[in-house]
């Protein structure tokens, strides 16, 4: 998908992958299962995967967000995410420079940026960001090296910039909440569709309750 394809709405429930919580269900239909429930975006991330590996992943993930038309994100790894003609690329504050990322995808393809703070945002921002993703916002197991911020920062970004603002970090469906009025434009989830028994349904009710937030 060319990014000018996609709209905010696709921002709204941002999945992100996490094989520890699939309990042996195979990571393809985990995905879809999410994208049913109402998943917009996809980011295939995965720390521990030789390339080869990953590109596999990646194949895989890239057919079935291609037959609902959701775009698929590769986290850090762009050379795996050209091989698989992913449609974009998301970067943390300590991989590669963003700019240089977007240098090395083009100018159609969708650059993510972590940020935790206005100079970092306002930073991605310039060197070709498309949307940002903050946080972490509440106590997290998915990482175990972020801070929690400041819900007040996201409302500093949020109108300090004009692309969209994604939270992540320790978001589920009852605490999400807690960010209405900060301007964001939707969560990215891991552990709460991926760790769900049925991951379908809890996309679902996760997502009611993020449009209520960002409404």
């Amino acid at each position: 998908m060319n990014k000018n394809e996609i709209s905010r709405d696709n921002y709204i429930l941002y999945a992100v992958t996490d094989r520890r919580w699939l309990n042996g269900r195979k990571l393809s239909d985990a995905v879809e299962s999410a994208i049913r429930g109402g998943a917009g975006m996809v980011q295939l991330r995965e720390k521990n995967l030789d390339d080869e590996t990953f590109l596999e992943e990646a194949l895989k993930l890239k057919s079935v967000c291609a037959r609902y038309k959701v775009p698929l994100i590769i986290n850090d790894n762009v050379a795996v995410a050209l091989k698989a003609d992913a449609d974009g690329v998301h970067v943390g504050q300590s991989d590669l420079d963003a700019a240089d990322v977007r240098g090395l995808i083009g100018p159609d393809k969708i650059l993510g940026v972590s940020a935790h703070s206005l100079d970092e945002a306002l930073l991605a921002v310039k060197h070709g960001a498309d949307y940002l993703g903050v946080g972490a916002a509440f106590a997290t197991g998915s990482k175990t090296d972020v801070n929690v911020i400041s819900h007040g920062i996201y409302s500093e970004i949020c109108s300090n910039v004009e692309i969209p603002v994604v939270a992540i970090g320790g978001i589920d469906a009852d605490n999400i909440a807690e960010l209405k009025g900060s301007g964001i434009s939707g969560a990215a989830v891991i552990s709460a569709v991926f760790a769900a028994d049925d991951i379908e349904a809890a996309a679902r009710k996760l997502k009611v309750r993020i449009a209520e937030a960002i409404a």
